[in-house]
């Protein structure tokens, strides 16, 4: 017979992590996601609506242009965000999966570190160079210019949050399960 506090140790071990910051961040990555998909959608819609005004109507939108640059900040920001819980992003793991496992772990620990603090200076410099726009507006669309500096500050404060689960995680002997599984 087998003991049961065995067993359940050897099923937890090959579970996820079910610690809150696991739990928060699943859904925020998922939202991420799906927000930077339908941006996507509607940086085509506007660019199209641009391409039919200028070559159909004769008459180009002014707006459409600033518009969609904004918006492919906070796709691209928020979207590389989720790429970080969701490990979607670029990575050596060629090297890695050579090393011997101890050394692996300690390397990835460092890298989240790394990506923490890269996720730190996006957000305090975003911040800052918020508020030095804070009064100027974007032509055409009357925006204050600060909203291009809002999706810097939230991908860096996200990679924060995303980076903190992995190292937990890692220090668990467990792995984030992506946001959409």
């Amino acid at each position: 017979m087998t003991d049961p506090h065995v067993a359940d140790h050897e099923q937890d071990a090959g579970r996820p992590s079910t610690v809150l910051l696991s739990r928060i961040n699943a859904p925020i990555a998922r939202l991420g996601m799906y927000l930077s998909v339908a941006g996507l959608l509607v940086i085509v819609a506007i660019v199209f609506y641009q391409v039919f005004g200028r070559y159909v109507l004769n008459s180009s939108p002014t707006w459409t242009e600033n518009l969609a640059l904004v918006l492919i900040l906070y796709v691209t920001l928020i979207g590389a965000a989720v790429g970080v819980r969701d490990a979607g992003h670029i990575g050596m793991d060629s090297l890695l999966v050579m090393l011997p496992d101890s050394a692996r772990e300690k390397i990835e620990l460092v890298i989240h570190i790394l990506v923490a603090m890269f996720g730190v200076a996006m957000a305090y410099n975003g911040w800052i160079l918020g508020a030095s726009v804070g009064t100027v507006k974007i032509p055409n669309l009357g925006l204050p210019e600060v909203i291009r500096y809002v999706p810097l500050i939230a991908s860096g404060v996200l990679i924060v949050s995303f980076s903190i689960e992995h190292i937990i995680a890692l220090l668990r002997g467990e792995e984030v399960v992506p946001s959409w599984n």
